[in-house]
């Protein structure tokens, strides 16, 4: 089709960004270019076989890269002039960002930077950027709201994603670059990462054994399907500031 646009999904191969991807392809409007390093955080398999039927997809097309690398970057945007960027690469992990706050610093915010920088300097004019829930910290408000502040994370992931926000307002501001950032709170479905506790759960109670309980059981989180995730990325897409 030659009215299709071009669009660049950075994890594409993970969890939400697979999914994202299958949603775009079918859609038939858009050529889907992918950056996803494959990093070992879990089993890269599982990624590999997230991305498996897309290869022979023509409007397909996978990159294996770290956004930190800012020259290989560079070299893709060169390459393909592109409408919009999704990015939900990054780091992910509260308690492992303890032990690695450096890893987590250059991918998330320098890869973020690098992909700001390249919006601004190939006028992409459309940036979505998937930020988390873990930026409120130990905000005692309930519930949140996309006024509190966000001035005090309790984690370097945390940090780093705010960093992540605060840049994407910045490119906004003195570049014309229309920025969404959406804060996913956990996010549950097929694919996702078999750390996480719904897929230990499912695990459990497929093979009839109890779920343990941390602490007293009064605990509460707040989970979102990952088709309503894709639904709230894909609205964000098409933003145009009319709301």
């Amino acid at each position: 089709m030659n009215n299709q646009k071009n669009i660049l999904v950075t994890g594409g191969a993970g969890f939400i960004g697979s999914h994202l991807v299958e949603r775009l392809l079918a859609e038939k409007i858009w050529r889907v270019s992918v950056v996803d390093d494959f990093n070992d955080f879990y089993a890269p398999e599982l990624k590999r076989a997230n991305v498996q039927s897309h290869l022979t997809d023509e409007n397909y097309q996978l990159f294996e890269a770290n956004i930190s690398d800012a020259k290989f970057l560079r070299e893709i945007f060169e390459e393909t002039e592109f409408d919009v960027i999704v990015h939900l690469a990054a780091r992910a992990g509260v308690r492992p960002s303890l032990l690695q706050p450096k890893l987590y610093a250059e991918t998330n915010v320098n890869g973020t930077l690098n992909l700001l920088e390249l919006a601004k300097d190939f006028n992409v004019k459309q940036f979505i950027f998937g930020s988390s829930s873990s930026v409120y910290g130990n905000n005692k408000k309930i519930p949140f709201s996309e006024d509190d502040k966000i001035s005090q994370p309790i984690s370097p992931y945390a940090a780093t994603k705010a960093a992540g926000e605060l840049l994407c307002h910045t490119y906004s501001h003195l570049y014309d670059i229309r920025t969404v950032c959406l804060r996913f709170f956990t996010v549950y479905g097929a694919r996702q990462r078999p750390d996480l506790a719904i897929h230990k759960f499912s695990q459990l109670i497929s093979e009839d054994k109890p779920i343990q309980v941390f602490g007293d059981g009064t605990t509460r989180r707040d989970y979102t399907f990952v088709d309503d995730i894709i639904q709230g990325v894909r609205a964000a897409i098409d933003y145009d500031n009319s709301m």
